[in-house]
């Protein structure tokens, strides 16, 4: 367990890294037992996303089998992990699970932080899956075995392309559950173990996007896009996610019982969307402002980016790990892993080949001139890689403002056409969200 004491602050960075990581909602507790129930659409990088978001040591309960394997059993032994025998991975080893439970009551009564999955397994669905009963359990026991009134903190992982490097990637951390009515329960008592599971599964929606088919996700995005855009909703992943969720129930209604004033509108926003990703716009875009002291001001705050520290940041950063990079891209195709495995198959193995590469650059620096100039290139080039990357990162960001700034100058009586039709959409959808909002209470 020699990672435990510090895998919240290598995941921080290493999630980082690899996504364009937000975390938001409620802070876990600094100090006191908790139990992180989690999605899990993403192998051992929900472990890391987890705890890189509770900022404290997390112990996970992790499949047996990972506890062997050759490529990330070391990392799962070193964080800490609990072993859970699954049925399906060995039929003739789930009595060791006794253990298992009390390991983790031992952990959560002495103050730690414990994490689970309650789908089981990592999976491309684009819904949650069933929830299975051991987190209700687990807090059942503790209550009832201890005294601990064990807080159990929902936190949904939502991806928007989960194998891509840099992509975005966000942690929401919900409001604790209550479940202080089934503290004297036992955890053999189904009913309470039924009851506790609903809840778990109830909160974990709440923080999840939950589509019926990953074809609805543009539909469904465009949609609380152009609701947001003309009616000046929070920014903030918490709301995004709620509206994303309120977006989905309602097309999931709309399938189950037809109502023939909605369905031009789902017809309507399809077809606003696909024309907004021909000019490759955004909702947003029609309504930004174009005028000279916007345009003043946005060239003002980029202007850093051509200066020459910046170009020979980022020009040496890519250079230096040109190769590393190229390397681990070509692994992990070989490796052919299933898609909720490939982001954690080339982290890894990034890791491991930047590792190697930068240990050689160093050794042929230190051989070459001196030993000096080797340790110093080991701090130097991963920091001028990480410069370099938020640089680059920035170059492509103002390309992109450019291009959609001639876009809107340059067709003017087009985007006028497009904005005025998405002001009827968002007026549509408000009534649409209305009635969703009267139909739920």
């Amino acid at each position: 367990m020699w990672l435990l004491p510090v895998f919240s602050l290598v995941s921080n960075l290493a999630a980082r890294v690899y996504y364009r990581l937000a975390v938001s909602g409620n802070p876990i507790p600094s100090d006191g037992p908790a139990l992180l129930v989690a999605n899990h659409p993403n192998s051992l990088l929900d472990a890391m996303l987890v705890a890189a978001a509770a900022r404290r040591p997390v112990r996970f309960l992790a499949k047996a089998p990972l506890f062997t394997d050759r490529l990330v059993g070391w990392l799962v032994r070193a964080s800490g992990a609990i072993p859970v025998y699954r049925r399906i991975d060995e039929p003739t080893a789930t009595s060791q699970n006794e253990d298992m439970f009390r390991a983790v009551i031992r952990e959560l009564s002495n103050g730690a932080v414990v994490g689970i999955f309650p789908e089981g397994m990592s999976h491309s669905e684009p819904t949650l899956t069933d929830i299975k009963t051991g987190a209700a359990r687990i807090v059942l026991g503790a209550a009832t075995g201890t005294g601990t009134l064990v807080p159990i903190i929902p936190v949904g992982i939502v991806l928007r392309r989960k194998d891509r490097f840099r992509s975005e990637a966000s942690v929401l951390l919900g409001k604790s559950i209550e479940w202080a009515d089934l503290s004297d329960r036992a955890p053999d008592d189904r009913d309470a173990v039924r009851d506790l599971t609903g809840r778990i599964a109830d909160r974990l929606r709440d923080v999840t996007v939950n589509l019926d088919a990953w074809a609805d996700r543009p539909l469904v995005e465009c949609a609380e896009a152009v609701w947001t855009a003309e009616h000046g909703g929070r920014e903030d992943d918490v709301s995004r996610v709620s509206r994303l969720r309120a977006t989905t129930d309602i097309l999931a209604r709309m399938r189950r019982e037809p109502v023939g004033e909605w369905t031009p509108l789902v017809q309507n926003i399809a077809t606003h969307c696909k024309r907004l990703r021909s000019l490759r716009l955004t909702p947003r875009d029609l309504k930004i402002d174009t005028g000279p002291k916007r345009n003043l001001i946005w060239a003002a705050r980029r202007f850093y980016l051509i200066g020459i520290p910046a170009i020979f940041v980022a020009l040496m950063g890519g250079l230096a790990f040109w190769v590393p990079y190229q390397i681990t891209g070509k692994i992990t195709r070989a490796a052919n892993a299933p898609a909720d495995r490939r982001s954690t198959y080339q982290l890894l193995i990034g890791i491991a080949v930047y590792a190697i590469w930068l240990a050689l650059v160093g050794f042929l620096l230190a051989v070459s001139t001196s030993v000096v100039t080797g340790a110093l290139a080991l701090i130097a080039l991963p920091l001028a890689g990480i410069v370099g990357l938020w640089v680059r990162e920035r170059w492509r960001g103002a390309w992109a403002d450019l291009r959609r700034y001639l876009v809107l100058k340059s067709r003017r009586e087009l985007i006028d056409g497009l904005a005025g039709r998405q002001q009827k959409l968002a007026a549509e959808l408000a009534r649409l969200y209305e009635a969703h909002t009267d139909g739920r209470q």
